[in-house]
């Protein structure tokens, strides 16, 4: 007869109980470390190019949002909250195909850092944040100027596009420093979440993604496709894409994904590990 296990049950059944319990927050802590480490280790070549290439995906959002607001009828109920789906497009093309994308790295790389405190450690993360920080703008501007002079898509389609993107220019700095906040949480919450599944990877990004549409977030990754679409249709001049619309989103999401939720995940396993 196999042995009895606390709450009357086998070792079998203790073990089977063991493989469905979900993960432990310290077990996916040391998931996404593990993670942080590899990409610390990464040769900056790699970085920059898979960051360029996390750029240009990123832009098929607001391809994607644009398509949709352009075909879905004007004054059907519910239009804007349909063409948000378009939204998490890119995300799903960055996330899934493992590209370099900023925010996600203001906690993958933090915790490392967080775990064993170190100038080394926080000297790599910073070149590492650079680095992507960098290809992703270039990769964004890239697409942008692309789409526009070419250009890739049909002259209504591309209308819309620029229209969602004007949307930035009814908020202030500040509007989108707040808004950019729960931005980098939610982006930041992707990467926690996927470090505790096996599967299920496409919902928990369209999902997380989808709110951030449809709150009205910024992200500076996506938003900065659109603040370049503004700039090369002349709607918007340099110093205010740089600095009213790009750092602000910027400073935004490193409060959310680092100051916020890096932080907290920390700190409920800090004295467990």
């Amino acid at each position: 007869m196999a042995d009895e296990q606390p709450g009357g049950m086998t070792e079998s059944e203790q073990e089977s109980a063991e493989e469905l319990a979900a993960p432990r927050s310290r077990v996916i802590h040391e998931v996404i470390r593990r993670q942080g480490e590899e990409e610390l280790a990464r040769p900056v070549g790699s970085l920059f190019w898979s960051g360029i290439a996390g750029g240009l995906a990123i832009t098929t959002s607001v391809f994607a949002e644009g398509a949709l607001r352009h075909k879905l009828p004007a004054g059907m109920p519910g239009r804007e909250a349909i063409s948000d789906l378009g939204y998490s497009l890119g995300f799903l093309m960055v996330v899934l195909g493992r590209m370099q994308l900023f925010t996600e790295q203001t906690i993958v790389t933090v915790l490392p850092a967080m775990a064993a405190p170190g100038w080394r450690r926080l000297g790599l993360a910073a070149r590492l944040w650079a680095v992507v920080f960098a290809a992703n703008m270039v990769g964004t501007c890239v697409a942008a100027a692309v789409s526009l002079w070419l250009p890739l898509a049909e002259p209504p389609v591309l209308a819309s596009m620029v229209e969602i993107s004007s949307e930035l220019l009814r908020k202030t700095p500040l509007d989108i420093l707040r808004q950019g906040i729960p931005a980098g949480f939610l982006i930041a919450s992707v990467a926690w979440i996927r470090g505790g599944i096996s599967s299920g990877d496409f919902w928990v990004v369209l999902a997380l993604t989808y709110a951030i549409a449809l709150g009205g977030f910024t992200h500076v990754v996506a938003g900065s496709a659109e603040a370049f679409l503004l700039l090369f249709a002349g709607q918007a001049g340099l110093g205010q894409v740089l600095g009213g619309i790009i750092l602000p989103a910027l400073l935004g999401n490193i409060i959310g994904g680092t100051g916020l939720f890096a932080l907290l995940a920390h700190a409920q396993v800090r004295q467990e590990i």
